[in-house]
This record gives structure tokens, sequence and C-alpha cells, in this order.
């Protein structure tokens, strides 16, 4: 954990107090920085490999002018403050050269400021570092060979969204390929790419700007994010007429993923011709190689290796709860949890029927060579990437086990199968009896 940073206020200038926020929390490898207004003070956090932890306290008399240093080297309007704001800082903060956006929320306690620092060092290093397994990268790149159809990145916000999509763009921009963009924000500027910033204010949304891109000649669209119906049916209609979109979707896997744009009144049958496929992906926190520890997996665990993998594990690799000086509480840097799902002509066929029930589709897109977000975290937790609880955070592993057993059309009873916590409930009272 880091201990809290002491300014002494008093003394040291507001510029050099925000400067030496930013620059350490850059160098700590943090993703955002929180200003959170509190009754006495103001908080700062930082989060590192997606926790929060508290930075330093800011007295409560210098807080609006801290947030006013921020909104104006951030160019946002000083003198308000009832209404959210966005904005950028760009350029060398105490010799390191940052790109970041930045947020402002008004609260009961004052304004509320997140920075949230971009960093695409693992953009740039390309797709082979996205940590994708042997079958799901292939399965990536002979989509992305495809010279139409959609592909869709789906996922939370903050699960490396961004970062899959530019890395892909990386491999398409190439000198005969015509790119074109449509971003809210631009995240990232690529040199060869023609990237249009959308701007709601004077009627440059999503919509708009597709219908004048496929004037452009363009081979390659990326749109940021599919929000609303209609940019949902302008997408699949530019994959049809022999364009290769890329955009995001905030849904959790495949299936939820395909039901979304059914429900945004996307055709059937334009679905069924445009999609080639989706990449779906969370991120777990990855295990420091420097201090992991083996342990024997519980009867849980055993059986959940079993089932989604049909693998008899007895140890696997855990988290140090010491830690040690190269990581924090026994973890270090973030992986992403994959599962990508290649169309087959099957579920196109199935795609085009009205009367498809979930099940059936569950069970289509499930039956084909899907390696799921599970079983592709427990790969993970085998080669000592990522921890077991890791993927049980941020992994319904019943729910997914459930699925798994409908298919193979078995009878799961989630309530025989105890975890951790259940086992060590059920042992303590054997004891007590004993």
């Amino acid at each position: 954990m880091i201990s809290l940073v002491t300014y002494d206020m008093a003394k040291t200038p507001i510029v050099n107090v925000v400067d030496d926020i930013i620059a350490n929390a850059s160098i700590k490898g943090a993703s955002d920085i929180h200003f959170d207004p509190r009754d006495d003070y103001l908080m700062v956090r930082i989060r590192i490999d997606g926790d929060l932890q508290d930075y330093t306290k800011i007295p409560k008399i210098y807080e609006r002018n801290l947030i006013t240093r921020i909104k104006l080297i951030a160019n946002m309007n000083i003198t308000e403050s009832r209404l959210p704001q966005d904005g950028s800082i760009k350029g060398v903060i105490k010799g390191i050269n940052l790109e970041t956006r930045v947020s402002t929320l008004p609260t009961n306690e004052g304004e509320k400021c997140v920075i949230r620092i971009l960093d695409y060092s693992r953009s740039l290093e390309g797709i082979d570092s996205l940590g994708f397994n042997e079958d799901n990268f292939k399965k990536l790149k002979k989509m992305i060979a495809e010279p139409n159809g959609i592909i869709l990145i789906t996922g939370a916000t903050g699960s490396g969204k961004s970062t899959t999509v530019y890395s892909i763009l990386q491999v398409l921009n190439k000198k005969e390929t015509n790119i074109i963009t449509v971003e809210d924000p631009i995240e990232m500027n690529l040199e060869g790419l023609n990237q249009v910033q959308v701007n709601s204010e004077i009627g440059l949304d999503f919509a708009t700007v597709l219908r004048s891109i496929l004037r452009q000649d363009p081979n390659v669209i990326l749109i940021g994010e599919i929000r609303d119906s209609e940019t949902a049916k302008i997408a699949v209609r530019a994959s049809i007429t022999g364009h290769l979109v890329l955009s995001t979707i905030h849904t959790n896997n495949s299936l939820s993923t395909i039901e979304r744009l059914l429900d945004m009144n996307v055709e059937r049958y334009l679905l069924s011709s445009a999609l080639t496929g989706i990449i779906s992906q969370k991120l777990a926190k990855m295990l420091c190689p420097h201090c992991r520890i083996k342990e024997k997996t519980t009867p849980y665990q055993k059986k959940v290796f079993k089932m989604a993998l049909n693998k008899d594990v007895e140890e696997i690799y855990n988290a140090n709860p010491k830690g040690c000086d190269k990581c924090n509480n026994g973890y270090h840097g973030r992986i992403a949890i994959q599962e990508v799902l290649m169309i087959n002509d099957e579920i196109r066929n199935a795609l085009n029927e009205e009367n498809l029930e979930k099940d059936d589709l569950n069970k289509l897109v499930y039956k084909s060579d899907v390696i799921t977000m599970l079983q592709d975290g427990l790969l993970k937790v085998l080669n000592g990437s990522t921890s077991f609880d890791q993927i049980y955070k941020i992994i319904d592993v019943d729910d997914d086990l459930d699925i798994y057993c409908k298919i193979r059309d078995i009878k799961y009873d989630e309530n025989k199968v105890l975890n951790k916590e259940d086992k060590e409930k059920e042992t303590k009272k054997e004891e007590e009896i004993l």
C-alpha cells in the first residue's frame, strides 16, 4: 500500500502540488487520479491495478485553488462550477510526457475532479501483447483479415476496450488502406488515420458523421461506441456495403452483445450477414512473478477446474498478501480475460429466425469452439498470470458453470458446490461436532 504523502501547502505553490500529484501518479502506474471533496479536506486517491488508494489530503481552504488550477491547464471554464465539464491535459509535466482526460462533477461538498491518465504503451506494442491465448489469437487474426463485416469489442468501462481497438488499428494501418474513425473523444492520435471528433452541440453526432464517412471511400471504419439504435443500424449497413467496421459496446459477453443489437432493432437478416465476430473482455490483476506463492486447491476450486476445463488441478499460484517491493499486496499490473466468438454459418442461420429462444442461441454460441471468459481466466490461473480469487471476483462462476451444464444436458445444483467460505464453515462445524 502507498503511505500518505503530505504537502506543506503554506510554502508550496498550488502549481507545484498539482504537477507533483499528476507526475507521481503516472510514475506509480496509476490509471486515474480522484480529487474527492470532503467536509474538512480534499481527499486525493489514485487507482492502481484497478483499486483506489489514498494518496494525500489537501486542507479544505486550498481545495478551490487546486481544482481551479487543474481546470485551467485542462482548458476548462474556471468560472463554471455548477455544471459538469470535460477537458484534457497534454504536455510535459516534471519531465514526463503525459496525455490525460479530465472530468469535473459538482457535488454537495464541492467539485469532484477525476484525471484519467492515458497510457498507450500497450496499444503501441501491438496485438501480440494483449494476452490472447493461442486459439483466440488465431480467430482474431482471421477476423481482421476479412475485407468487410463488423467486429465488436465489448466490456464494461475500464476493461481495456480502447487498448484492444487501437492495437487492431495498428495492424490494419497500411498505406493502401483508408481508415476513418469517429470518436468521442479521440483517445489516441495515430498517424495515417483520419480521426473525427464528435461534437453533439453543433449536431456532429455519430450518426451524422457515419453518413458522411460512407462517401469518403473508406476501407476500415472505427466507431468509438455504439450507443443507440440509429448508430447500430448505420454501422451494420456500412459493414454490408464492403467496409470493415470496428466498434465497442457495453455488454458482458458474446450472447448479451447479440441480444443488445437485436434490442436496438437491428434487422435480423442484416445482423446475420454483417456480424464477423465479438471480442468480450474484462481485466484481472496480475500476480507478482517475484513473490507469488503456490497453494493447494480447495474442493470448490477443484470442482470448477474439472467442470470448466476437465482438468484435475491440485495446486495453483496465489497472491502473497505480504507482497514485496515490486508489487502491491502480491499483484502488479493487469491482464485481459477474453472471450472471442467468430460467427459461423450455423449462428448466422439461427439469427434469421424470429422465434429463436435465448437458450437455443446460448447453446449454439457456446457449442462452437468458443473459449469462454471463465475458461480463459482459469487457463491464466494455471499459468500463474492471475489468481482464482481474481477470476471469481470478475466472473459469475456459478452462472457460467450452469451454462455448461445446460449445453451438456447435465443437472447442476450450485448449492452442492461450496465456495471457500462455505467450506471453511462446514469444516468448523465438523470440528465442533467431533
